[in-house]
């Protein structure tokens, strides 16, 4: 069966608001994102519309080297999926996409979070849900709480998620290629070992005779 691989993005960026929702939660990096690819070049979310207005929000494309986000201090996680999964995601961010001006970011909802009161306002959804909501469905990711409860911190726990990266956003890119280096640097250097191990067996079998 063939495998695709999504990424969830958490990120803190220590505004007034980051800062209150971690009291609340009693955790860091209380935002969260996804992307269908490991560069992060398509950041889906529920946020600030504007970097400097917290209070107009919805659904958004975050771009990673942006001034607001790439100081953020971050955590990415990758997650293995079948292909018909990945497919599913797409068409639930893109179902979404389609109607986002009749999307709000749901704030009231934030304090059902808190509070454990189930307040399920239509078209209305803060990140987390957001995220919640396109992976409901997906059997490989099993979801232990109702979208609307759904916090950051529950999302990293999920069975399946590994951490790939934990540091300051804007050096992801940077960490990307040197991973990559790594990895051919890894496959040149492998049957270059080999040939050596090779020769050097062929001439031990030479002095023994």
């Amino acid at each position: 069966m063939q495998e695709r691989t999504i990424y969830l993005l958490f990120t803190d960026t220590g505004t007034y608001l980051a800062r209150a929702i971690n009291f609340c939660t009693r955790q860091s990096l209380n935002h969260v994102s996804i992307s269908l690819d490991g560069a992060l070049s398509e950041v889906y979310s529920f946020g600030r519309k504007r970097p400097r207005n917290p209070f107009i929000g919805g659904f958004v494309k975050e771009d990673i080297t942006s001034d607001f986000l790439k100081q953020s201090h971050c955590a990415v996680y990758s997650c293995r999926i079948s292909a018909e999964e990945y497919k599913n995601i797409i068409k639930n961010i893109k179902e979404i996409e389609a109607k986002k001006d009749e999307y709000r970011y749901n704030f009231i909802g934030l304090f059902g979070v808190l509070f454990q009161i189930k307040i399920n306002r239509k078209n209305a959804l803060f990140c987390s849900e957001f995220v919640a909501t396109v992976l409901q469905g997906v059997p490989t990711i099993e979801l232990k709480k109702p979208t609307y409860f759904m916090k950051p911190g529950d999302l990293r726990t999920v069975e399946g998620m590994q951490l790939i990266y934990q540091g300051r956003l804007g050096c992801y890119p940077d960490h990307l290629m040197n991973r990559e280096k790594t990895l051919v640097t890894g496959r040149q250097t492998e049957p270059k070992q080999s040939f050596i191990f090779s020769l050097s067996s062929k001439v031990k079998r030479l002095v023994i005779r």
